[in-house]
């Protein structure tokens, strides 16, 4: 058994899919010389058929089905057509290849900290030692090894084996590969953590036991460092609590990138929207509107392809008819309310049904309304109407029930969290309505927690018209009390030319640091926080352009907690 929260001294990589993209350059260069082969040795079809029956095929049964011994039976060749096929499919021809992004700098953060770093690859020996030749890999490893798929040591030998010439026990070591089922559940089964790389073909791969199950899944080779010094202070995901404050898209935003970190995610959520199917729900039952911690129950469910499920589940809306407008996990939150007699325990009923993984809390149960006098000495009532295009730019906030209450629980996961995150989100409508609730802004000073706020990326038009960083601290600062937060977190990544022109059209800018941050009581932090705009968008996708991306953002607060350096736009 390996000794909870040993050290971490060393970290074994896994090459394909883990270190660069075999599924998305090799393996398709591969399909297609074994589709070539199988015709040219007489099986009677085209190669493009052969091809793509190997990609429906595998898309069908999963990366381990014998689909060369398919493709041979559908046709009723030879059978030598199977060997035929794996030695071309698995020749040492190798196409071009390049490294994942921040692969390279990884492990040279990971030397600079004095991890060993060891490669441990199956496979046909040459056709491996080319790939980390064409990779330049070499010069950042403590050893590397090949492990001739046809010749070799079984791999629980070689990984075994490893690192006791190291002197390095299992619990000191640290596995990073793709295969749930192969490399990972081995290391699992020796003592080492193991952190499974979510690329390829086995990205979806389930483990066959509980135990087996990877201690961590990551999108990006960039969180490595910071699970590693997580680990090393003890904050493993069943020990570290993060408590996020917000509303809108934001919160759910940071709430999905931090499920890697911690299994102790609370959201705490505002509850004062009057729009849409929200606001009519509100108006006709009299509920406390659902929209945002109806968001932030689906991020925090407990596996991707869940999440993107019961994202088009609960985010379905009606075209037509009475029900025009209205979104069906709005429906389901309002009747649970009916079912339970309240909006809380309807929260707490969803949780359940979904299998979440943390907790979805209201910042009050009164129901209250957001209100906001303006630079003009108007008033206006209601979120729609605070945050309506065109008025008098806001001069205060402030809620219609100035005393209105917050659930004890909500105080209660405010005072024990190690992490408390303040954003991202509409500036006041979805953050600053939190701190009004005399409750919340109390627990939120009164934490020891390490507390940050997350600055928004672009301006809002009706709520933050030609404010900079500095205003956005000011405003928090204004609200929170002076000396509360700790830190904040300013993206640096200024998008293309042609996203700024779309955005300034609507009247809405990207967030400059200005002089006056530095007059202020606060340790500001730069870091790369957009989300990668060539890839399609598959959650909270709005009207909106640039957003946070999940795990960006989230390893950069967890890197302030750890004190690591954050990663910046070059």
């Amino acid at each position: 058994m390996r000794v909870e929260y040993m050290k971490i001294k060393a970290v074994i990589f896994d090459l394909d899919d883990t270190l660069y993209d075999c599924t998305g350059s090799l393996i398709d260069a591969s399909r297609r010389r074994a589709a070539r082969a199988m015709v040219e040795a007489g099986l009677p079809c085209s190669e493009e058929e052969v091809y793509q029956l190997q990609k429906e095929l595998t898309e069908k049964y999963g990366p381990y089905y014998l689909v060369f011994n398919e493709i041979v039976n559908k046709y009723h060749a030879d059978k030598k057509l199977v060997n035929i096929a794996y030695k071309a499919y698995n020749s040492s021809e190798v196409s071009e290849i390049q490294p994942f992004p921040y692969a390279i700098s990884t492990l040279k953060e990971l030397r600079e900290k004095g991890y060993k770093l060891f490669l441990l690859t199956v496979g046909v020996h040459e056709r491996q030692e080319k790939k980390i030749q064409m990779l330049g890999l070499k010069p950042f490893f403590d050893e590397i090894v090949i492990n001739d798929q046809e010749i070799g040591l079984l791999v629980e030998d070689c990984m075994r084996d490893l690192v006791r010439r190291h002197n390095i026990s299992p619990g000191e070591a640290v596995m990073v590969g793709d295969r749930v089922r192969d490399e990972l559940r081995i290391a699992k089964s020796l003592g080492m953590t193991t952190i499974q790389m979510l690329q390829g073909r086995f990205k979806n791969e389930p483990a066959m036991n509980e135990c087996d199950r990877p201690d961590y899944k990551i999108k990006r080779i960039f969180q490595i460092p910071t699970i590693l010094q997580l680990n090393n202070l003890g904050k493993t995901p069943d020990k570290l609590k993060i408590v996020a404050i917000g509303g809108g898209t934001g919160l759910p935003i940071m709430l999905d990138g931090s499920k890697t970190y911690s299994k102790h995610l609370t959201a705490v959520v505002t509850v004062t929207d009057s729009g849409r199917s929200s606001g009519i729900l509100r108006e006709e039952f009299g509920i406390l509107p659902p929209g945002d911690a109806r968001n932030c129950l689906v991020a925090l469910s407990e596996t991707e392809e869940q999440e993107r499920e019961l994202y088009q589940l609960f985010q379905y809306r009606f075209d037509r008819g009475s029900l025009e407008g209205m979104s069906l996990g709005n429906l389901l939150m309002t009747a649970l309310t009916d079912i339970t007699g309240s909006f809380e325990q309807a929260i707490k009923r969803a949780s359940k049904i979904l299998n979440i993984r943390g907790k979805v809390l209201p910042s009050t149960l009164a129901n209250t309304h957001i209100c906001a006098e303006l630079e003009d000495g108007t008033y206006v009532e209601e979120e729609f109407n605070v945050r309506a295009v065109g008025k008098s730019p806001i001069k205060d906030v402030f809620l219609k029930d100035e005393n209105a209450a917050s659930p004890p629980e909500a105080i209660e996961e405010i005072h024990k969290a190690d992490i408390v995150v303040i954003g991202p989100g509409s500036l006041f409508t979805s953050i600053i309505t939190n701190l009004l609730v005399p409750g919340i802004r109390n627990a939120i000073r009164n934490s020891k927690a390490t507390k940050i706020y997350i600055c928004n990326i672009v301006t809002q038009p009706g709520q933050t018209d030609l404010y900079k960083v500095s205003h956005h601290i000011n405003a928090i600062v204004k609200y929170l009390g002076e000396g509360a937060l700790d830190y904040v977190i300013v993206n640096n990544n200024i998008p293309r030319r042609d996203i700024l022109d779309k955005y300034q059209k609507e009247g809405a800018d990207v967030v400059l640091m200005d002089e006056g941050v530095y007059n202020l009581n606060v340790n500001v932090k730069k870091a790369d926080l957009v989300e990668d705009l060539n890839q399609k968008r598959i959650l909270w996708e709005k009207q909106d352009l640039l957003r946070h991306d999940p795990d960006k953002l989230s390893d950069s607060i967890c890197r302030v907690y750890a004190n690591l350096p954050l990663l910046t736009a070059s």
